[in-house]
């Protein structure tokens, strides 16, 4: 690590959205006990998988996403602000075409998927209907705020990114609390309401970036080759986005055409836990990314792989701690949450967190990727080997296997396309890969097996208790930091975390 403004930056920013994903993480555990018990795990599990076939034609909306987010941050990193408008500006454009060819595609082909192939009782069909109708809303807003987005994370504003996060989070829990509290038909109201929040969301975003960026004003570009380059960048980014949408959502309706709605609430349950626990890990590597693509652009190369380094193992190291700690207990943990448990969401939710710990690796090697700009091989590789999980899981459930099943396949695809990742993006970033497993793979590898006995010889020897399960998580957790701190990190990396406590503490002392 190296000791700079830019490096300070990163640990304010991370610091900001970590306290930030601490409340969201509450929010959303609350929440999701309680929209459960108000919908029931049928109209749940309903909710869960019209989000998904509305999700699957949001994969234009990620890959042009990527695509802005990149094309902003090198412009900054170079200080060319007349370039950043005009990204800027084409991002809008093209957003706003995109997001009306996502509407056109759900209201014809996922309209009439929706409404053949789903398993949806009859009695429920007018009110999927209708949240089917809301999701495509929410989606269109959310695409049309992508370039807003990309002005704040490339500024490396995150009090206001974190501010619009809170902002979700409390207004969720307002809309179940009131859901919680009607008689009417509450998959109707709750679909409509968050429909609302991605409003709220689209006039702020809008509202902050004209006040703080002066590059946010709308021109119309007639640069055919930026146009043309930004889009050759979204389509390679395309093939990506298509794999996740197939093993994320493809799976969620697979599971409902081979089995009911009840195992998607399952399902549902489980990646509401991912997409809680993922937000820690995204939210460090958002306060990073930004520094990966300028240090790129700066031709620092040393810098570059010391951030890889540190934002891979960090973000390892944090998210570890939180999935040992909870699974040694999850059983115990998802009754008291949830009360009434969906059968498995417990062994789900294991799996779902053994394919999570890939993703603190796979992030870094993404974006130093697409700061190079040498994007085709990357995506083509990666893109073919996650959408083998489509067609492997298929084959699995069709030959009579159990739902389980699906996660495991989802597993080891990820761990052979991270290899595939690391194999690829080295050779671009001038990483050797031995530099790459002595600094990356060896400390993780040695912090996950020696942290790994303390939780099961805690679970296997205490009694179950309500006291000894928050004890076991506890002790755990700690347990975790503290053989990463000792084992996991070199020299210059603890006097970093070490100057980043005192400065907290003292922060703290002083109020």
């Amino acid at each position: 690590m190296v000791d700079s403004s830019d490096n300070k930056r990163i640990a304010k920013n991370s610091m900001m959205l970590y306290v930030n994903m601490l409340y969201s993480l509450c929010i959303s555990l609350y929440t999701s006990r309680v929209i459960l018990n108000a919908l029931g795990f049928e109209d749940y599990g309903l909710y869960n998988v019209i989000g998904s076939v509305v999700a699957m034609f949001i994969f234009l909306r990620s890959a042009m996403g990527n695509s802005i987010h990149r094309f902003i941050t090198y412009s900054i990193g170079k200080g060319n602000i007349e370039e950043v408008n005009k990204v800027f500006s084409s991002g809008i454009l093209i957003h706003f075409l995109l997001g009306f060819v996502i509407v056109l595609i759900a209201e014809t082909i996922g309209l009439w998927f929706l409404n053949t192939y789903m398993v949806i009782p009859d009695e429920r069909l007018v009110a999927a209907n209708w949240v089917y109708q809301f999701s495509i809303v929410s989606i269109f807003l959310s695409v049309i705020c992508v370039p807003y987005d990309a002005l704040i994370v490339a500024h490396e504003k995150m009090s206001a990114f974190a501010f619009v996060q809170v902002l979700n989070s409390t207004l969720n829990l307002l809309i179940v609390l009131f859901i919680n509290s009607i008689s009417y038909d509450r998959l109707f109201v709750y679909g409509l309401l968050l429909m609302l929040v991605q409003v709220v969301n689209r006039i702020i975003y809008g509202i902050y970036c004209k006040k703080h960026f002066p590059e946010c004003t709308f021109i119309l570009v007639r640069d055919r080759s930026l146009l043309k380059e930004i889009t050759r960048f979204a389509g390679w980014a395309l093939v990506g986005n298509i794999a996740y949408i197939g093993y994320t959502q493809g799976l969620n309706i697979m599971l409902n055409i081979f089995f009911n709605p009840v195992i998607n609430a399952a399902r549902g349950i489980s990646y509401n836990i991912q997409g809680a626990l993922n937000g820690f890990t995204i939210n460090i590597q958002t306060a990073v990314n930004p520094q990966i693509t300028k240090a790129y652009v700066a031709g620092e190369i040393e810098r570059l792989h010391k951030l890889i380094v540190a934002s891979s193992k960090l973000s390892y190291y944090l998210l570890f701690s939180i999935v040992i700690s909870i699974s040694s207990e999850i059983e115990e943990i998802l009754r008291l949450w949830l009360v009434n448990v969906p059968n498995y969401a417990v062994s789900f939710t294991l799996l779902i967190f053994a394919s999570m710990l890939i993703d603190p690796l796979a992030n870094p090697l993404l974006i130093a990727n697409r700061a190079t700009g040498r994007i085709r091989n990357y995506q083509l590789s990666e893109g073919c080997l996650l959408l083998l999980i489509l067609p492997i899981s298929w084959v699995f459930l069709k030959l009579g296997y159990n739902p389980e099943s699906v996660f495991i396949v989802q597993l080891v695809v990820f761990v052979v396309t991270q290899v595939a990742r690391v194999f690829l993006v080295c050779h671009y970033i001038k990483m050797s890969y031995g530099f790459y497993l002595r600094k990356i793979i060896y400390p993780i590898s040695i912090v996950s097996i020696i942290s790994f006995f303390i939780p099961v010889l805690l679970h296997f020897t205490l009694e179950s208790s309500i006291e000894n399960m928050i004890l076991t998580c506890l002790i755990s957790f700690i347990n975790v930091l503290t053989i990463a701190y000792c084992l996991g990190l070199d020299a210059s990396e603890k006097l970093q975390v070490n100057y980043f406590v005192k400065k907290i503490v003292f922060k703290l002392i002083k109020k």
